[in-house]
């Protein structure tokens, strides 16, 4: 196939190597085969160069009048897909597909496998049915290769992207401690499998995965363990000098450390890996903004002297600090909605706590537009608590009645009520700060039918705002009243407000707040979060679908 047909259908696309490893072209051949050359040795490392390594060979050898083989375009495309994340992320499936189909054509039975085993774990969900064809692959991979069909590094790779599958499923199973137990017997089979072949670099990268995720789902049942495998797992990464695979495993061993006391080595250990990268194999955008956030929550338990990377002095500075680099890495070329949007939610608290309303209200404004899907309603619920907050700092509280009213609506699904009204009340109290309960009720209907046109409620609950405003409207007819003699008298009720003085922040934040669920938590037993805990309840429930594909062969 030619390599106007690779580069045009898949290589390249999406890669954000361009952007991130733009310090591997320095000095780079224009020859095109010493191009192919090394677009072969990168993508047999796993560099995350390889993807654009592949994209200018291709060019080069079309120029020449050459093409790609089936062989070298099916590495092309696996690379292709390997560098698929954030907002490119369902791309990968498609073209693992691909690579297999051209792997097959080229006799490559062994890679073919692990190709379609990526294909199957690059989706957002993995179910029983894709579990079962794992299974079948694993089966196959262990008899290529006791034929010399698919060598040590193959066969583990499925075996381990089979493990993934299964460890991403283990809180849905009828017994998720007797199905962690026989994952981990059998992670325990596939590393003593590899350890022979462990002189292969390819295979110490299986090793240490396999080992990351050994400590992952011990971790919860086995702290003290967990640390074992996690350092181990460091260990064979940095012992197979292919650092880029390492981010997911640093974050797993710093909250190991975290929850285990060890504060200050998780601090040293996240602020290392900021630190870390050669010129050519530079940290990943998308992993910098989870190292930043890791580090910020790391600083933000224990805190920590000394001036960093970041220029601050003290944790609070640092804290922001960090916040606002991972906003800024997670809008990266290869931008992470989700990430981006748990970064701005953390910045915009951290700053709205300081009295910055006005930032922090453009931060959580958008913060709310990466919170989209059914499984955000707890951080939908927190930015708009926030976002009132910011509006009665700012002196509008009509405007923060609105954001309590919408928030309510949403935790008025969820079986604990109490959320839902702690939040009709502070609706209230917010409609009496804004005038006369009565006309500010009337004002709050009308905003609330114009939220609904314009499509800011959900489009599958069309009477969640008059639903809200009726829950709150007798509320304040009753509350509101006792609240505005209160605030005349310029004593608002002890726990609220910085708001009835304006921008002042005296009082600080309504201390309700914190007591609201925290976004994408509980995960689950065995999951792990966007700060690399097992099990806590903190964003991001599941693993992110492109960290299920990383790494390997």
């Amino acid at each position: 196939m030619g390599a106007g047909a690779g580069t045009g259908a898949g290589v390249g696309d999406g890669n954000p190597g361009a952007a991130d490893g733009a310090g591997a072209r320095t000095g780079e051949p224009d020859d095109p085969h010493e191009l192919l050359h090394r677009a072969r040795r990168l993508s047999a490392d796993g560099h995350p160069g390889a993807g654009s390594a592949w994209e200018r060979a291709a060019v080069a050898l079309r120029r020449a009048g050459g093409s790609l083989t089936p062989g070298d375009h099916a590495d092309a495309l696996d690379a292709t897909a390997l560098d698929c994340r954030g907002a490119a992320g369902p791309a990968a499936g498609p073209l693992f597909f691909r690579a297999a189909d051209l792997h097959e054509q080229a006799g490559q039975r062994g890679k073919a496998l692990v190709s379609r085993a990526r294909a199957l774990v690059a989706g957002p969900e993995v179910g029983a049915t894709a579990c079962a064809r794992l299974t079948e692959l694993c089966g196959r991979a262990t008899a290529l290769h006791a034929i010399g069909q698919a060598d040590a590094a193959e066969t583990a790779t499925v075996h381990l992207l089979r493990g993934r599958a299964r460890a991403d499923l283990l809180d849905t199973a009828p017994d998720p401690a007797a199905e962690a137990d026989a994952l981990r017997a059998e992670l325990t089979r596939l590393i003593a499998f590899a350890a022979p072949y462990r002189a292969d670099p390819a295979v110490l990268g299986v090793l240490a995965d396999a080992r990351a995720l050994l400590g992952r789902i011990t971790a919860p049942d086995d702290p003290a363990a967990a640390l074992v495998h996690l350092r181990a797992a460091l260990a064979e990464h940095r012992a197979g000098d292919r650092p880029w695979h390492a981010t997911p495993h640093e974050l797993l061993l710093a909250a190991a450390l975290r929850a285990t006391g060890a504060h200050e080595e998780a601090r040293a250990l996240l602020r290392a890996a900021l630190a870390a990268g050669a010129p050519d194999t530079p940290l990943r955008a998308a992993d910098r903004a989870l190292l930043c956030l890791a580090l910020a929550r790391t600083v933000e338990v224990d805190g920590g002297p000394g001036r960093t990377a970041t220029g601050a002095r003290d944790p609070e500075e640092e804290v922001v600090a960090l916040l606002a680099e991972a906003v800024r890495h997670a809008d990266g070329p290869v931008g992470d909605v989700h990430v981006g949007a748990v970064a701005r939610l953390r910045l915009g608290v951290a700053l709205a706590e300081r009295g910055r309303y006005g930032e922090a209200s453009e931060l959580l404004a958008r913060a709310l537009d990466g919170f989209t899907t059914e499984g955000d309603a707890a951080a939908r619920v927190r930015v708009r608590a926030w976002l009132a907050q910011c509006a009665l700092g700012l002196g509008e509280p009509a405007g923060a009645a609105r954001e309590y009213a919408l928030a309510a609506a949403e935790a008025g699904r969820w079986d604990e009520r109490r959320h839902r009204e702690e939040l009709s009340h502070r609706t209230a109290y917010a409609l009496a700060l804004a005038g006369s309960p009565e006309r500010a009720v009337r004002e709050w209907r009308g905003l609330s039918e114009a939220a609904g046109a314009g499509g800011t409620v959900d489009p599958g609950a069309p009477t969640e705002t008059e639903t809200a405003t009726a829950a709150t409207s007798a509320t304040a007819t009753a509350t509101a009243t006792s609240a505005t003699a209160t605030s005349a008298t310029a004593q608002p009720e002890p726990e609220s407000e910085s708001a009835a003085g304006g921008g002042s922040g005296v009082g600080g934040p309504w201390q309700g707040v914190y007591d609201l669920p925290e976004p994408f938590g509980p995960p689950g037993r065995y999951q792990v979060n966007v700060y690399g805990e097992v099990g806590g309840a903190w964003p991001w429930a599941t693993t992110a679908p492109g960290t299920r594909v990383q790494g390997c062969v």
